[in-house]
């Protein structure tokens, strides 16, 4: 299997990922969890510019990647939500997106 941080991004059409999928590509993500149906993760920094830095890279990231996650910032603390939207649930999409993302987090 392609390691996730290699992949990227391809239009998602038709179902969710099952629920054995996404507990097989779970261990890929540490400290990722399914929450209310999205792939998320909470991430803290030390201050109010490193964590406007990351949700910078996350955004340009999201927009290379054609796949934008909810982002819930506060001071020093920033949650990353994925879920794609156009299979009503997970895709490999956002645990590729997820992969990215780890590779940016402090």
């Amino acid at each position: 299997m392609t390691p996730l941080i290699s992949r990227h991004c391809r239009p998602a059409t038709g179902e969710p990922l099952a629920a054995a999928q996404v507990q097989s590509l779970l261990p890929q993500l540490p400290g990722w969890a399914v929450v209310d149906g999205a792939l998320q993760k909470a991430y803290a920094f030390s201050d109010y510019a490193r964590m406007m830095s990351f949700v910078n890279a996350v955004a340009w990231l999201a927009q290379r990647e054609d796949h934008h996650p909810e982002l819930h910032v506060g001071w020093g603390r920033t949650t990353v939500r994925w879920r794609t939207h156009s299979v009503g649930g997970l895709s490999i999409n956002d645990f590729i997106c997820a992969a990215h993302v780890e590779a940016l987090a402090p």
